[in-house]
């Protein structure tokens, strides 16, 4: 088995490539449509017969640009994450990550790595207001695009605002959305959901977007208005106090889960009879237990023999049985029988008082209203002031409410305590807090994803972008709950920057002899080991939050990911040497027994000589057998 080289412009350098996947998925299942690699359209719509649409005119959403757009989505990218670890918090332990760049260029270099794993995305993108900016889409070359704006390369291009009488108003703001949401479908689990919040500006727009990208046979479209705003925003004849969200979630299944609440909070007083006559004997049909389940009226069962003594709350395993006692222990009865409430069980719920929550009859249980009314859904005590105690003098005015992206999340995620969710719009990153809040209060595991384009602050004494505020108010969102005793295991994060890819690519210019000597190095001067090591896991779809298994053989460090799926040595590698490498390599390998075939990696500069290339995957080939899945170096 030969080791080839990775080029920069080459298949395992790139993203993943969706238009080959999507072409694969034809040819494996219509292999009469395939003619010489490509796909015969002619015979595709035959083997379709009336299934084919040839109507000129379909019913749709419909703007300048959408082509582009989408074929901006199905272009895979050359770039890369570069690992800040001084800028993250427990970066050794945490499965958390913060991505600093163009959340479309990230969301294809996340493409192999978190495909169908991720169980919610919660997005609050540019509401099209007139004034906020909009990312400027280059369909050429949309990593220089970024390089120009986030001034890293000279260039004209900026982040501009869209005013509505500027032209194709709308239409820029549907080109921005389109390929990021075709990009986040391809990360949903089956059963995952999307959450994307909106104002009036859009809302019409963004619903039909979503039917598109979201295939309306297949999902659910529920679009929730949030009341966030009690002071509201005075318009022309309307003061708007509301903003909307909408929840995309698979149809078939239940995603949408009620709080629960501790039994020990609940207090059932109004259903329960205090006047004369409402002992337990006095009507034996408004005696029964309610039984709950977490939190959660599970049901009615039996009501137990004479010989146990019932109290307010008893419980029997993962049960708790509750009936209607005074404070002197006296039996009394319920206010309704039995088959009354049984017939109403389904609309009970707890809801909060002062005191703690009270049982209700109300919205079905389990389920949420379209209208959603909470006091800390106000946006400046509850968003602005959290905002300003954890990062002072924050440029945001008015962001979200803490508690109103709590209750979003929690809505699809409380039965998940495992979940992975991604915003890639993160703002100051009240996602990212809000989760650690979830986490807190049930000692869930869930981890986030968060991406944040380093938009320029112009002329502020501390902050040089958006980025920059997204962090800081994580680092102190962390800081503050770990003095919590019931914090939560993570609350760290890696941070990551987009950057161009590590491998160079080959450019000749007058010097031919120069540059020959030059391309020998694929790498690009000034980057790291670790650089390298993160491209290769993007690249090759390990999770960046893998942990890695480091192990010295042969004097040479060598790391292993996914349990041995990945394999990198970076070091130089002398003929005399190669062989104990190879050897103490595939010792290690058959110790560690992947779940998958090994790709191993190495440097290609690092090999004293072809031979001694040749020899160590040779070795490697001999020993490993169909466990050696490829060899390759950069």
């Amino acid at each position: 088995m030969p080791i080839r080289k990775i080029e920069a412009d080459g298949p395992d350098a790139q993203s993943a490539d969706l238009v080959g996947e999507n072409v694969a998925a034809i040819a494996a299942r219509f292999p009469e449509a395939i003619s010489e690699g490509r796909i015969d359209f002619d015979a595709l719509r035959e083997l379709l017969g009336d299934a084919v649409d040839e109507s000129p005119e379909k019913y749709g959403l419909a703007w300048p640009g959408k082509r582009m757009a989408r074929r901006l989505a199905l272009t895979p990218s050359l770039a890369t994450l570069r690992p800040a670890e001084g800028e993250s918090v427990d970066w050794a332990q945490t499965q958390n990550l913060l991505i600093e760049g163009d959340n479309l260029e990230a969301l294809k270099l996340l493409q192999k790595s978190y495909a169908r794993r991720v169980k919610l995305i919660y997005i609050d993108p540019p509401y099209n207001t007139g004034t906020d900016l909009i990312y400027p889409n280059d369909f050429h070359d949309p990593m220089q695009n970024y390089m120009e704006i986030t001034g890293q390369s000279d260039g004209g291009a900026r982040l501009v605002s869209n005013p509505e009488v500027g032209g194709r108003y709308h239409s820029n703001w549907l080109n921005l959305m389109y390929p990021r949401l075709m990009l986040a479908r391809n990360l949903l689990l089956p059963d995952g959901v999307l959450i994307c919040t909106i104002d009036e500006n859009e809302v019409v727009n963004l619903g039909s977007l979503l039917k598109e990208v979201f295939n309306e046979g297949s999902y659910e479209h529920v679009c929730v208005t949030i009341v966030h705003n009690p002071r509201g925003i005075q318009g022309t004849n309307f003061s708007y106090t509301h903003e909307y969200a909408y929840f995309v979630f698979p149809k078939g299944g239940k995603y949408i889960r009620d709080r629960k609440i501790d039994q020990a909070e609940i207090s059932w007083s109004q259903f329960r009879n205090w006047g004369s006559e409402s002992e337990r004997h006095d009507a034996k049909n408004c005696f029964y237990p309610v039984v709950l389940k977490a939190g959660v009226i599970h049901g009615f069962g039996d009501v137990p023999s004479d010989e146990l003594h019932p109290a307010q709350t008893e419980a029997v395993g993962d049960l708790t049985y509750v009936w209607p006692i005074d404070s002197a222990g006296v039996e009394r009865k319920w206010r309704y029988a039995r088959q009354s409430v049984e017939a109403v069980r389904h609309l009970l719920k707890a809801r909060q008082s002062k005191t703690g929550y009270e049982i209700e009859i109300g919205k079905d249980f389990g389920s949420y209203r379209t209208v959603w009314t909470d006091k800390r859904y106000d946006a400046n005590e509850y968003g602005t002031k959290i905002v300003n105690a954890l990062v002072p003098d924050s440029p945001f005015s008015f962001p979200k409410s803490l508690w109103a992206v709590y209750d979003c999340l929690y809505a699809v995620v409380a039965d998940d305590p495992e979940a992975i969710v991604m915003d890639f719009f993160a703002g100051s990153g009240t996602s990212g807090q809000a989760l650690w809040e979830i986490n807190k209060a049930d000692g869930g595991k869930r981890r986030f994803i968060l991406v944040q384009l380093p938009e320029p602050i112009a002329d502020h004494p501390r902050y040089q972008s958006i980025a920059d505020v997204t962090k800081q108010r994580l680092r102190a969102a962390s800081s503050e709950l770990k003095n919590d005793l019931a914090a939560p295991d993570d609350l760290g994060f890696r941070v990551y920057k987009l950057a161009t890819s590590n491998l160079k690519a080959w450019q000749p210019g007058e010097d031919l002899e120069a540059d020959l000597l030059s391309a020998a190095n694929n790498l690009i001067d000034g980057r790291t080991e670790n650089d390298l090591l993160v491209e290769l896991l993007l690249k090759q779809g390990i999770d960046l939050a893998e942990p890695v298994q480091m192990k010295s053989i042969a004097g040479r460090a060598v790391y292993a990911f996914g349990g041995g799926v990945l394999a990198v040595c970076l070091a130089d590698v002398s003929a005399a040497e190669a062989e104990a490498l190879a050897d103490g390599m595939s010792d290690w390998f058959l110790e560690l027994t992947p779940a998958a075939g090994i790709t191993v990696f190495f440097k290609d500069t690092g090999f004293e000589s072809d031979n001694a290339k040749s020899n160590v995957a040779a070795i490697l080939e001999q020993r490993l057998g169909d466990r050696l899945l490829k060899v390759r170096s950069v």
